[in-house]
């Protein structure tokens, strides 16, 4: 037994029953455990539900961070911003609910240090976005709104997507990269390669870690 166990507990019974209705004794009875021993892995059930938004966003910004490293072209750095959130979204749709949904539910330094992630990582999408009004012609007349219907439209992907479907993850960031092209009224040729970043499942996602991620299937 190990936190990553109890985070996989945490983020099922959080996913399913939102936090609020979710008790410590639940994530305990999940793993086996009373609650004073769940209490060495964690101290509240609040600092379980942040710790576990703390590594999704901390995955996402360096998914992000290496996607668009050494690339100029910032329709380029979109799609692959783009592929990033949707392989994250496909690949730990609990976790990627649960951090898009539960903000709500922190107070003090775990709000403030969710938030901050969260503004750094959203701060990058804003600086594609800039970049690409100002030397790409990209065609945004509000760039808050287009930057936050982009991550909506990405994060809808941890509701619906499941493995085996109609498209592979690798498939489904290609024609998620198309959907931000046009809302962007930019044209991209060729997008296969850019969309096509690669992703994991996190330790806190529960579920089937045998499923890994299929870049063209």
């Amino acid at each position: 037994m190990g936190l990553a166990e109890v985070e996989r507990a945490a983020v099922s019974r959080f996913a399913a029953d939102g936090f609020a209705g979710t008790g410590i004794r639940d994530v305990g009875r999940a793993v086996g455990l009373n609650s004073a021993s769940l209490y060495h892995y964690v101290s509240t059930k609040e600092d379980l539900l942040a710790g576990v938004m703390r590594q999704c966003l901390e995955e996402l910004d360096r998914v992000a961070t290496g996607s668009v490293a050494g690339v100029d072209e910032p329709i380029r750095q979109l799609i692959r911003l783009v592929g990033a959130h949707v392989g994250m979204s496909a690949q730990n749709p609990a976790t990627c609910r649960v951090t898009d949904q539960e903000l709500r539910s922190l107070t003090g330094a775990n709000l403030q240090a969710v938030m901050d992630l969260r503004d750094g990582y959203e701060a990058r999408w804003d600086a594609v976005l800039r970049s690409g009004v100002r030397t790409a012609g990209f065609e945004v007349t509000d760039r808050k709104l287009t930057r936050l219907a982009l991550l909506d439209m990405c994060n809808g992907v941890a509701n619906w997507y499941r493995p085996g479907g109609r498209l592979s993850i690798g498939r489904l960031q290609l024609r998620f990269a198309e959907l931000a092209c046009r809302m962007v009224g930019v044209t991209a040729l060729s997008l296969r390669e850019d969309a096509a970043v690669q992703t994991v499942r996190l330790a806190c996602e529960p579920g089937d870690e045998s499923d890994v991620w299929r870049a063209s299937a």
